[in-house]
């Protein structure tokens, strides 16, 4: 076993490249050139889904080190997962039923092995070990910590400050998280820069239990793309893996140019001197972002899709977005089956939009335009009832169309 393990000379490209810490950056390398495989943790709970690019630079990871021959381990967390970890957010989360869990993770996996090679990843479920638990273990597990040294994480005293309540079974989750890394033996846990405070119990735990203490590679936050916050889906700032090429493309080329260099960096396997390279043109001004954000946009396109989805999508964003010309293809919507109605309720009533507020939001950015049959643009106002012809189309944002059919 310990002959396909391979030991890269150069450490830079897996402890430096889209790493934001490791805890100990030196014990870990020497782990590396050991030459064993390493047991490598990931738990998830699978509390929504999707996985969206932010998810991706762990993964990444997880992918470098296991063609060089390391173990994943991929823990579901069947069981945390309807306990809820706010993990930095002000208030708990909803509780899950087991049925809803299983639907969740079944999804959830079917899109981490888009990145993570699934034959060589062991898949353990929580339930497993929890599942014979009794009051007694639990108690022997508490017992382990004070509430003093929980509080020390960043999120619960800030809500014990403002005196917001914070659940019993929430404490419960930093300690079910680190008995996982106990069972499996993990030698390196993973996680995003807001899971710290986990892996880190996690680490004593071991240590408490005569195992040696696991290593914890913290991943940087990937920003979204409004250039401002955490990806994520709440926010409405994320790139879904199972987004349709098109729609993927294009919220790539939304980002911001500030971006562009470390989704490169976290994302991609472009060499960091090119990326360097990439960096001074757009300082100097030498070279035009948007050549770089095409090139990131189809190559992460191609990566989830392939080759051929991302030239299409490529073609459709010229087309639709650069040139405004209308797409191709489109959805149709009967105007017998519409009726009249205000240009706010037809964007909820054909899709393009999810809610009256998010309609509002859209018409209020000047982002709604009704284009007619003769070519003919125009914008509209909130609460207008535009009269409609078969052959017009309905654009809201940049890349949502519908063609009003008979």
């Amino acid at each position: 076993m310990t002959s396909q393990v391979q030991i890269p000379e150069n450490l830079s490209p897996i402890t430096r490249r889209g790493v934001s810490r490791i805890i100990s950056e030196a014990e870990f390398a020497a782990m590396l050139r050991q030459g064993r495989p390493l047991r490598l943790k990931m738990g998830f709970d699978p509390s929504r889904p999707d996985i969206h690019l932010g998810h991706v630079v762990g993964l990444r990871k997880l992918r470098q080190l296991q063609d060089l021959g390391h173990q994943v381990i991929l823990i579901v967390g069947d069981w945390t997962a309807q306990i809820g970890d706010p993990s930095g957010r002000s208030a708990t989360r909803t509780m899950l039923t087991h049925a809803e869990v299983l639907e969740n993770a079944e999804s959830y996996m079917r899109q981490f092995f888009k990145v993570v090679d699934r034959e060589r990843t062991q898949v353990e479920w929580q339930s497993q070990w929890f599942g014979e638990f009794t009051l007694a273990n639990v108690i022997e597990l508490t017992s382990r910590f004070t509430v003093a040294q929980f509080l020390e994480r960043d999120d619960f005293a800030r809500r014990f400050a403002e005196h917001q309540p914070i659940a019993i079974t929430e404490l419960l989750y930093p300690l079910m998280q680190a008995y996982d890394s106990v069972v499996i033996e993990s030698d390196v846990e993973f996680g995003g820069t807001d899971q710290m405070f986990n892996l880190l119990v996690g680490r004593e735990l071991q240590g408490m239990m005569g195992q040696t203490p696991q290593q914890c590679f913290l991943m940087p936050i990937l920003v979204g793309t409004d250039g401002v916050q955490k990806m994520s889906k709440s926010l409405g700032n994320y790139v879904a893996l199972e987004e349709p090429p098109a729609e993927m493309y294009g919220k790539l080329m939304s980002l911001p140019d500030s971006l562009i260099t470390s989704y490169y960096e976290y994302l991609t396997d472009v060499p960091d001197a090119d990326i360097a390279a990439m960096t001074q043109a757009m300082a100097s001004e030498t070279a035009n972002p948007m050549d770089f954000k095409k090139g990131l946009a189809r190559r992460i396109t191609a990566t989830f899709h392939d080759a051929g989805a991302a030239d299409s999508a490529e073609a459709h964003f010229e087309q639709v977005v650069q040139r405004r010309d209308l797409p191709d293809e489109m959805p149709e919507v009967s105007l017998a089956a519409i009726g009249e109605l205000s240009i706010n309720q037809l964007l909820v009533q054909t899709g393009l939009a999810a809610s009256n507020s998010e309609a509002r939001r859209l018409i209020g950015q000047g982002a709604v335009e009704l284009i007619r049959a003769n070519g003919e643009r125009a914008a509209v106002a909130a609460g207008d009832a535009p009269s409609l012809a078969a052959g017009d189309v309905v654009r809201a944002g940049r890349r949502r169309f519908v063609r009003l059919a008979e």
